[in-house]
């Protein structure tokens, strides 16, 4: 009997905790450096979900899926923060 399966259910029920809550500061953030804050840390907690998810269920193909869901995360956080501080994205 392994207990593998345990504890990667219980970090699901944890990151998924984390993103509800970080879902609740995106729509309630009092400030725009908030909101943009719970973007980043919903995005981190995605990629996170979805690497033990790949472990649970023993698919390679999960961890691409959480490569893009990483790389999309930063350019729109770095999209987004660029936009907030001088008002366009490029130059």
């Amino acid at each position: 009997m392994s207990i593998l399966p345990y504890t990667l259910g219980i970090c699901m029920v944890a990151i998924t905790i984390s993103m509800f809550l970080c879902l609740i500061r995106l729509v309630i953030g009092p400030s725009i450096v908030d909101r943009l804050l719970a973007l980043d840390t919903l995005f981190l907690n995605a990629t996170c979900l979805i690497v033990i998810l790949g472990i649970y269920w023993a698919s390679t193909s999960f961890f691409e899926g959480a490569l893009l869901v990483a790389m999309l995360g930063f350019v729109s956080t770095a999209a987004l923060a660029r936009y907030f501080t001088t008002g366009h994205v490029v130059d």
